[in-house]
């Protein structure tokens, strides 16, 4: 099923989930160096990494929203597809809740902080596995006629061959 919303011929969501899921992960890798090392700049910069990853995320959710809507009901991409954002809603709100908790005091993250940063990763990893699902598994915002020697998106529109059978 090819992606409602593209650029250049490809899938905007797919281009941009890659900047919030990079941002809180590597916020969350900061938050562990903040424990090991006692560094009150790695909880610092944890801190940012959250804003700038909360923002992407709030700016790739439109994009997954328009190539959702366009899945047929009753389909299991529909149901994965549901799952999929409204698991990445809640991880956008735990990590929200947790740029809340430390925006008073970022070089100094409360434990409660933490756990919602940890609790966020946790079930991102989840929803990025159900996003690959989609993707890998059942084509969401995969072009019909991709195949290995498919033409590049940039090239002029033309009817495509079948697509040759690997195993």
């Amino acid at each position: 099923m090819e992606s409602r919303a593209k650029l250049f011929g490809h899938s905007i969501h797919q281009m941009l989930i890659v900047f919030p899921l990079g941002l809180l992960g590597t916020a969350v890798v900061f938050d562990v160096l903040h424990l090991v090392l006692g560094s009150p700049l790695m909880a610092g910069v944890a801190w940012w990494l959250i804003v700038a990853g909360v923002i992407g995320g709030l700016l790739a959710a439109p994009f997954g929203l328009v190539d959702w809507l366009a899945i047929p009901a009753g389909t299991r991409a529909k149901r994965i597809g549901a799952l999929h954002g409204g698991g990445n809603v809640v991880v956008l709100l735990l990590f929200g809740a947790s740029g809340l908790a430390r925006s008073a005091a970022p070089e100094a993250p409360a434990g409660l902080a933490l756990l919602l940063s940890f609790a966020g990763i946790g079930l991102a990893l989840v929803t990025a596995w159900l996003g690959g699902e989609l993707v890998a598994r059942l084509g969401v915002g995969v072009t019909p006629n991709a195949h290995l020697d498919a033409p590049s998106s940039l090239s002029a529109p033309t009817v495509e061959p079948e697509p040759r059978l690997t195993r």
